[in-house]
């Protein structure tokens, strides 16, 4: 019989981003894309969207990798009780960029981790918020042709030069505004005897 200590680590996604996050762990663990459908619910708010989708990236993986903790995140980023994902063009980058310019924009990050021989979940959403400066316009487009952020949600990247938009951040984890809330994440896997400081998964 299997032991929780003895279960491998997924990540339910291939984001360089959130394999970058998890990488600094040093925990061992293996990727793999979930096939989901991301489209939000009739009047589902922010929080209850990102819960719901990490969830269901997990579960999606769950038959395929048994003896697995397997990890869903999922984020997006609300302005104005607008709910934003990734723009994938310029154009809507440069609109969502707009948009946020002299506003707070809070940011929720769903975090799951699912026992796929249980099928026991932890569900939770981290919130964190961005008070962008006014930005000229010039400055949008200068920054989308340098850095290109079309698959980041709220069209920056706060690991590189997207932190010259900013005038402040607030939130418990900085990790959480790249896509993986890593404390929390962290905090869930101890309940499984899972720790980097003391051995590894």
């Amino acid at each position: 019989m299997q032991t929780i200590r003895e279960k491998r680590i997924l990540l339910a996604s291939t984001s360089a981003y959130r394999r970058a996050i998890l990488e600094k762990t040093t925990l061992k663990f293996s990727c793999d894309a979930p096939d989901i459908d991301e489209t939000a619910l009739a009047g589902e708010s922010a929080i209850s969207l990102v819960k719901r989708l990490a969830e269901q990236k997990a579960r999606a993986l769950a038959a395929k990798y048994p003896g697995y903790l397997i990890i869903g995140s999922d984020q997006v980023c609300v302005i104005d009780e607008t709910i934003l994902g990734k723009p994938h063009t310029f154009e809507n980058a440069e609109r969502q960029l707009t948009m946020a310019s002299g506003k707070k924009v809070s940011f929720y990050t769903g975090l799951c981790l699912l026992d796929s021989d249980s099928g026991n979940a932890k569900v939770l959403c981290e919130p964190f918020d961005v008070h962008f400066r006014a930005l000229e316009p010039q400055e949008i487009v200068g920054y989308l042709n340098l850095e290109q952020p079309y698959d980041c949600a709220g069209s920056f990247k706060c690991e590189g030069l997207g932190i010259s938009l900013f005038e402040k951040l607030e939130g418990r984890d900085p990790n959480t505004l790249i896509g993986l809330p890593l404390i929390a994440l962290l905090g869930l896997l101890r309940e499984h005897g899972i720790n980097p400081l003391t051995a590894q998964a």
